[in-house]
């Protein structure tokens, strides 16, 4: 399936113009898939205006494990920018979490699932970002983009992610890092 494809969730059928779904495989095991990218999100996860809340601050993202802690953009002054509270922390099946823009209003707010699940000696993550209804046509984050544009465009943001975290948890095995 592509990124704006639909599928089923709880046997309901999601709105594919509501979310996006990606999955990246990685050659470690479920365990560590899920460290690599809570323990080590600011490792992977991108740099620049594209990937960070206030990428000229220089920020440094982390997760505040467990169910109701955060994910955040902490910055060298000791500011943070919330980009949303954990919702589920069931390491190393899945993690849910608020995700917001920094355009986004109070109130505003979409949601990320990430889901783990063992293939052999890798791991399936699968990404799906949805909450995007709620955003007005005219809404910042989206770019001037309508119809499917939006959902590609973030699609590959997840897909650059993915693929990110994927190189970062390769390059840790074969050097032997543990967390």
């Amino acid at each position: 399936m592509g990124p704006r494809e639909g599928w089923h969730e709880g046997g309901s059928a999601l709105n594919a113009a509501d979310a996006v779904r990606v999955t990246s495989r990685v050659d470690v095991d479920p365990d560590t898939a899920f460290r690599v990218f809570t323990e080590e999100v600011d490792a992977w996860w991108r740099t620049g205006p594209r990937f960070r809340w206030h990428a000229e601050r220089r920020g440094t993202l982390r997760f505040e494990g467990g169910e109701g802690g955060r994910f955040v953009e902490v910055y060298p002054d000791g500011a943070s920018f919330e980009v949303g509270t954990i919702r589920v922390w069931d390491p190393p099946r899945r993690l849910v979490f608020g995700f917001r823009a920094r355009s986004f209003a109070p109130g505003e707010g979409t949601e990320v699932e990430v889901r783990f699940d063992p293939s052999g000696d890798a791991t399936d993550v699968t990404v799906w970002h949805r909450g995007f209804a709620a955003l007005r046509a005219d809404h910042p984050a989206r770019h001037g983009l309508g119809g499917g544009a939006f959902e590609n465009m973030m699609g590959t943001f997840w897909a650059d992610l993915l693929t990110a975290a994927r190189r970062h948890a390769a390059a840790r095995r074969s050097t032997g890092a543990t967390t």
